[in-house]
């Protein structure tokens, strides 16, 4: 949204200001000027809703327009789904194995301990039976063998067991946590792509023109509606450069329209810092080589529904 002074009243001012150098009883011609609010969409397409007309009033928030948004709501619902099993991948691994295969392999170890607690005992009654001679130095030794199997068995299973509890390796962890970062950062962006195809009143004002209709397309950037806030309405005259001590920023002038039921008192908020002719030049040869300048002056908000831009105004000091 941009601010732009309307180029129809620099014609009008040029008209108004031809006698405007001179000081006198009446103060000085002017005019009033508006800053227009031209709202855009910073993304093409057509528009599918204008919910504002010419002339109308709109309050802050309200919808001015639509844009068609069927690809960004397509890309929206991708993003959503790639997000979500971005993040369900990475629950996965932070909670090991399933609990049906952590029960299984709790189940294996058990047994395992059992065969070692029965191998255990078999060793036990051999190498009782060894020192009395009554079974030979080779059962002995299948014995033996046989005991430290199981409790190689036990050590692993038991290994095994606290591995699947553990979940997934660190760096296995961080990337999948780094693809879920990576899948929200796109969500984000197709959420401002689907939302920029809308735009709301960024002010309480009146809709001075409506540049499109309805299923026209919109270039990306361009104006769909040109907004007038009551704030931005100004008055702007000339003054010799005389007079221009006498002017300073915060003063108030007194502002008389033509038809207006009283004057306004509007602040000064501008004076330029370069001199220019008295317009128009063509016009008056004889004022050439007088100087004024220009000096805008806000309009109150209370007063800004008696005025209209491109209205002639006379403007005094106060």
């Amino acid at each position: 949204m941009k601010y732009f002074p309307n180029p129809v009243w620099f014609a009008l001012a040029a008209a108004l200001l031809g006698g405007c150098a001179k000081n006198s009883s009446d103060g000085w011609q002017g005019y009033i000027e508006g800053e227009y609010v031209y709202v855009a969409a910073p993304l093409g397409g057509a528009l599918t809703n204008l919910a504002v007309a010419r002339g109308g009033q709109v309050k802050q928030g309200q919808l001015l327009f639509v844009l068609e948004r069927q690809s960004e709501a397509a890309a929206l619902t991708q993003a959503e789904k790639n997000l979500a099993q971005a993040r369900a991948q990475l629950d996965d691994l932070r909670q090991g194995k399933r609990p049906t295969e952590i029960a299984s392999l709790a189940a294996q170890l058990e047994r395992a301990r059992a065969d070692l607690k029965l191998s255990a005992a078999q060793l036990a009654r051999r190498v009782q039976l060894g020192n009395s001679e009554v079974v030979s130095q080779e059962e002995l030794d299948q014995a033996r063998a046989q005991n430290d199997a199981d409790q190689a068995q036990v050590d692993q299973l038991a290994a095994d067991l606290a591995t699947a509890k553990l979940g997934g390796r660190d760096d296995a962890i961080r990337a999948a946590q780094a693809a879920v970062e990576s899948q929200q950062a796109a969500l984000d962006k197709a959420q401002w792509s689907f939302a920029q195809k809308q735009q709301f009143a960024p002010a309480d004002a009146q809709v001075h023109d409506t540049l499109y209709r309805q299923g026209e397309w919109v270039a990306a950037g361009n104006p769909v509606v040109a907004l007038l806030p009551p704030e931005n309405l100004k008055v702007r005259f000339f003054v010799p450069q005389e007079i221009l001590p006498q002017v300073a920023i915060g003063q108030t002038v007194s502002v008389q329209c033509d038809g207006a039921p009283r004057a306004i008192n509007a602040v000064v908020n501008y004076l330029s810092t370069q001199a220019e002719y008295t317009p128009p030049v063509i016009y008056s040869r004889e004022t050439r080589a007088n100087l004024v300048f220009m000096i805008e002056a806000k309009i109150p908000l209370a007063d800004a529904a008696i005025v209209r831009p491109g209205q002639p105004a006379d403007v005094r000091l106060n």
